[in-house]
Parts: C-alpha cells; structure tokens; sequence
C-alpha cells in the first residue's frame, strides 16, 4: 500500500511518499503555487516517481481557510438570527483586546466577517431547555434569504439564541434558504458546534461561511487536478482537532480545517519525542512564513480551550490543538521601522518572489537570506541542490539594510537571526512558563525547513537542556497527517451539579452521542473494529466562568463514575492553577464523546545506514556565531547527515546538510544521532 502525506505551507509544499511493504521512503519540496495549491500539491506528489498515481491515500494539510481568514479574503456573507440578537457580532463581550490601547484594532469590528447590512432578524425562540417559546416565522426567513440573495451575498449563516439545546429551528430555516437561494454556501451554528456562548458559536459560523466558498472551490479543483493526472487515491483533510475528516465533510464544515497544517506537525513532533522516550515535549515548527508552537505533556497533547482559542484575533469554539503560531520563518522580512526600529516580521517574502536569494525578484532582506550570509545555509545544497540561489543576491539586501543600521552586512544579518530567535523563545515562553509549565523541563523537537537551524539558539534562551531533529525535518508536518486518524468530537450540553446527577439522562445522551459518532464513522467506510470511543465532560465550580475537560470512566455511567469524576477535576484544577476547592459542588456543563477511526499509518522510517563522520564530511568552511557579545567565524566541519549512521557523536559548531532542511549544531554543544534516527543535541 502506497501512502502520502501533502503539507502545503506558504512558501513549500512538503510531500513524502511511503511503501508500507518495502518500507521505502521519498520526500520532495517544492515552492507552493499561491494561485492555485493544488498545482503545488500535484506537481509535487509526480516529482517523487512515475508510481506517485498509485498511490491509495492521501492526507493533506492546507492552508486555504487560514489565509483566507489571516487576510480577510473571503465570501461576502449574510446572516439570519433571531429578533433582539442583530448586533451580537459586533457587540461581543464587551472585552478589549488590549485594555489600556486607546489606538487598537478591534477585529471582529473593523474586519467585519458579516457587515451589518446583511445580517437579518427573524421571529423565532428557543428556551433554555430547548423548548419552543415563539414559532420560527418561516416566511420572515424566506424573505431575509431573497434579500440576502439580491444583495449578492454568497453564504449565508443561520444563528439562532439556544440552538444549541434544539436546532429545530436552525435547520428548518436551512431548508428554506436552500430552497430561496440554492447557491449560497449556508452554515448553521447549532451543526458546527452546539455550544452555549452565542457570541463565539455565531461568530464560529461566520468564520464557516466566510471561508466556506474557497475551501470548496479549492477541494473540487484539487478532485479534478488527481482525476486529469490519473490519481485515484482516497483523500482526507486534517483538522484543527488533529483528526482528519472526508473532503465532502471538509467542504461543508471548513472552518475545521482553520489549523490544519500546524495541527499536523504536533502530532508529528509528539510522535517523534515519544519514541525517543520523552514526555515533556516542546514542538517547534518553524517554516518558510511562520513558526508554530505545540505543547506535549504526559496527559498528551495540550487542546486549546474555550476561553483563549482565537484565529486572526477571532474566537473559534471549536475543538483544536492548542497551536501558537507567530510571524517569524525563512521568509520573514527584515526591515526599518517608521520610528527607526529594527523589525523582522511577520510579514513575510513568501514562495513568490520569496527571499532575495530565490532571484525571484525579491529585494527585501529575510532570515533565509541572513542565514546565508552567515554561512549556516550552504548555495550548492539548498533543497539537496535541486534548487539555486544567489548569495551575492542575499549579500546585497543584507547590506542595504546594514547600511541604514550603521552595520556591517555580517551584523545585519547576526542581527536579523538574533531577533527572530527572541521573537520565537518569546513566544514559547507564553504557552510554557506563562501557563504554569517549566520549558527547562521539556525537550524541544525541532522541524520544519528553518526549525533546526534556529532550534539550538532558541534552546538556549529558554534553558531548555535538549533538542531532538527528526530525520526528515523538512517534512515532519507531512509525517504527521500519516500519524493520524478520523476524528470526530460531539458534544451534548448538560449544566448538571454533580451532587444532583442525572444518571439515566447522562447515559441517554452518550449512548446517543456514541451512535452518531458510530454512524458518521460507516458512512467515512470505518470497520465497527476500528471504531474507538472516548468519553469526557467539561466541568467547573459552581459561579467559574470557564471550565476544564476531565476523562470519564468508559462503560455505563454510575455513582463511582460520578464521584471519579469529581475527584478527577479536583486534582486537574490543583495542576492547572494550583489550588482546587474539594468542597465545593461541581456543575457540569458538557458531555463529550471524541471517536476516532483507525486510518493507515506509515512504518517506522529506517535509520540513516551511513558510513561515519569521515565519510560523511562535506567540506570546513567559516560559519558566523555570536560569542562573548561579538560576531566571530568558526571554523565549521560541514556534513552530509543522511551519511551519519546510529551512534555517531560530533561536537558543535557543526552544519548538518540534508535535501529538506539544515541542522545547525553551535559551539559547546554535542549532537548524537538516536536508535531512531533522530538527532539530539545537547545544547
């Protein structure tokens, strides 16, 4: 069986190809085709081999929703909901993104996912409990869907006030503007994500329906772009949750999609720690426009939560990996400020022109570019050799800027590196020891095609002791949507006291959780065998705000369930802020049932088989790094890694070449290539 895993980033498309029987591996990169992805994707499957149209299955990780939200390109869309709730949108909870700004930029107010003038009012409402209050007025809803239409609106969201208890309503108006207007891509709040908090579940809908036409458009052109070229492999999409869906699934429920690829790549980075036996993982992925940061503890993979999941600086209520991503790649910019400063990102050179190196046209110094000045990027090995690039091109955008700065272009370029690696060691400092968790604990894996050169450097800033590089870091986003399986999460509100549980209607709502989730696993083709069910409920003191996911017991729900739930909560509460109140009641407001379905997964990669560090030496040359405050050139041992086999041990500085990325090992530390392949350094 032939498996792929697709990842398209901004700048590279990263594509490997597995045999399952022969165990053969081929990775490939290649610049993204912005206009059209799946051009990159194609392009870059058929540069593996003349087999790549035999392959079975494809996972792909895109970036279409989260760019069309990152720069508010998408449809125009309207919205139905009920009387009274026109502005919920707008008004938000009336939270300021920085409280003590009077100049800020309030996303949701002056980027408009849906403008005033196409949201309408229906008559209709829904009780607390799910109970009908008032009638949904149906001709009012086919009257808001003409206007709508008139309007030239392309997608049309339905959010009505406690759909989430009874989305009767929401679908009967569904039904009515598919009739109205059968063109438009319409959502429904209530089937995205049946959650309480109407401003974050109408704002989740909108979110759909503003990406909902490109992702579509996209899957179909992608369908008959593997049809044209003879491609009949099964496809799925990865998710923000870390599960993959169908492509009929993702086309309807896009904004699930919004973390697609950096979901990926902490799976990827979880599997890759665990195998060299470590729990306390830090996942750095860093690539061409941004650099992604996971988090990996021993109860797994840290999600994110209701109370601070936002995606361009707006609230997503829906499940995902908790992911933070900050401006700062290979291709981000480095620039002069308005006030003087010097500044590198988050704007970013991209695959077209991309860095000044690429000869593409681009003019602009970037840290791809500053690498290369220092020596950390070798011209003859960039992408294994398979692509050119002009140092003399980098030399001169670095100098410019030097030029400004009063620098030299060396400077410059320490300077530009230096930066970015703040910038990083910055941002995991705000998922770490801003969240209670000591990075001098955990070990940063490091991939991506810049993550390995920046990893030790980052490393050291946090005190984190170790680094491990997988063997294809270049790839290891793509390695991880083959680590993967279906995933679906249901969720069924509740807003019961432990102390006064409902068994019988707690049990009622999981058996029929578990029979959708059964159901929508048949219909994706999953065998009953490799159907897995999780249970779990979000739960809270009595007057929190916010709640805390706890496991619960499998099986029937009963009275011992009850009480290990309690005390379950008890001690995740202690963990998560360091005090609990044992004595107070509990509410819990969710039940949750997480299915997964088992897809194929690729084999464990082979070692690298080679002939030891005499061999594997490609050249010495002089690589810049900083020491005791000044900019001085080492004398640097250059080696091709693949040619490194398992136990060889080398002292830094030291570049480690391969086709999709480069390692950069810096002075006083040592790198050990693992059992497994993956290198480690301690830094």
């Amino acid at each position: 069986m032939k498996l792929a895993g697709v990842d398209v980033g901004g700048t590279f498309t990263d594509v490997i190809v597995v045999d399952t029987a022969s165990r053969q591996v081929r990775i490939h990169k290649v610049p993204s085709t912005p206009d059209d992805p799946s051009q990159g994707l194609v392009e870059g499957l058929a540069a593996t081999g003349p087999d790549a149209r035999e392959v079975d299955f494809l996972a792909h990780g895109t970036t279409i929703a989260t760019n069309s939200l990152l720069q508010h390109d998408g449809a125009r869309v309207g919205m139905i909901t009920t009387r009274g709730f026109r502005d919920i949108l707008h008004i938000a909870r009336h939270q300021r993104p920085l409280h003590y700004s009077i100049q800020m930029e309030v996303p949701w107010q002056d980027r408009a996912l849906i403008r005033r003038r196409y949201r309408k009012v229906v008559t209709e409402r829904m009780g607390p409990r799910g109970e009908v209050i008032t009638p949904l007025d149906e001709q009012e809803v086919a009257a808001a869907a003409r206007e709508l239409r008139e309007a030239g609106v392309e997608s049309i969201v339905i959010g009505f006030i406690n759909s989430y208890r009874n989305p009767e309503h929401e679908e009967r108006a569904r039904s009515i503007v598919e009739e109205v207007a059968p063109e438009a891509f319409v959502t429904t709040s209530a089937s995205l994500f049946p959650q309480f908090r109407e401003y974050e579940r109408f704002t989740s809908a909108a979110i759909n329906g503003f990406v909902g036409l490109k992702v579509r458009r996209y899957l179909r052109r992608l369908v008959e772009r593997m049809r044209e070229t003879g491609m009949h492999a099964e496809l799925r999409l990865m998710r923000s949750n870390g599960g993959v869906a169908t492509a009929e699934f993702a086309a309807r429920y896009p904004a699930t999609l919004l973390l697609s690829g950096p979901a990926a790549g902490v799976l990827a980075g979880a599997h890759v720690g665990r195998a060299c036996g470590r729990h306390h993982l830090i996942t750095f992925d860093m690539g061409g426009t941004s650099a992604d940061i996971g988090i990996v503890t021993e109860r797994g993979i840290v999600e994110a939560t209701a109370r601070d999941t936002f995606v361009a600086g707006y609230p997503v209520l829906i499940p995902m990996i908790d992911v933070h991503s900050v401006g700062a790649g290979g291709g981000s910019v480095a620039y002069v400020d308005a006030g003087g400063a010097f500044r590198v990102g988050p704007r970013s050179a991209g695959a077209r022109p991309g860095p000044a190196c690429y000869g593409l046209g681009g003019s602009e110094p970037t840290v791809t570019d500053a690498n290369l000045v220092l020596g950390r990027l070798r011209a003859d090995h960039f992408l294994g050799g398979e692509m050119a690039v002009e140092p003399a091109l980098a030399h001169r955008a670095v100098e410019e800027l030097g030029a400004r700065l009063g620098l030299s272009a060396l400077d410059a370029a320490a300077g530009i590196v230096t930066l970015v690696d703040h910038h990083m060691a910055n941002a995991i400092r705000s998922r770490t020891i801003q969240k209670g968790h000591d990075p001098r604990r955990f070990t940063l894996v490091a991939f991506g095609g810049a993550g390995p050169l920046h990893a030790a450097a980052v490393a050291r800033l946090l005190g984190v002791p170790e680094v491990i590089v997988p063997v294809y870091p270049g790839i290891t986003s793509a390695m991880g949507l083959l680590s993967s399986d279906l995933k679906y999460d249901l969720i069924q509100n509740e807003f019961m006291l432990d102390t006064e549980a409902d068994l019988d209607r707690l049990n009622a709502d999981f058996d029929r959780l578990d029979a959708e989730a059964r159901a929508q696993l048949r219909r994706d083709g999953v065998p009953e065998e490799s159907v897995h069910l999780l249970h779990a409920a979000d739960c809270r003191y009595v007057g929190q705000g916010y709640e805390l996911r706890v496991p619960m017991p499998e099986g029937r729900l009963s009275a011992e369930g009850i009480h290990q739930l309690r005390e379950a909560f008890n001690r995740l509460h202690r963990e998560e802020y360091g005090h609990a109140f044992p004595d107070n009641p509990i509410e819990l407001v969710n039940v949750r049932v997480v299915a997964t379905g088992r897809l194929p997964r690729m084999p464990e990669v082979p070692a690298p088989t080679g002939g030891g560090l005499a061999s594997a030496l490609v050249d010495r040359a002089g690589v810049h790094f900083a020491h005791n405050g000044r900019l001085e050139a080492h004398p640097t041992a250059l080696y091709e890694r693949m040619q490194l086999p398992v136990g060889t041990r080398l002292e830094g500085p030291a570049v480690l070449l391969q086709a999709d990325s480069t390692v950069v090992v810096p002075p006083a530390a040592t790198a050990e290539v693992l059992p497994s392949g993956d290198l480690l350094i301690l830094v």
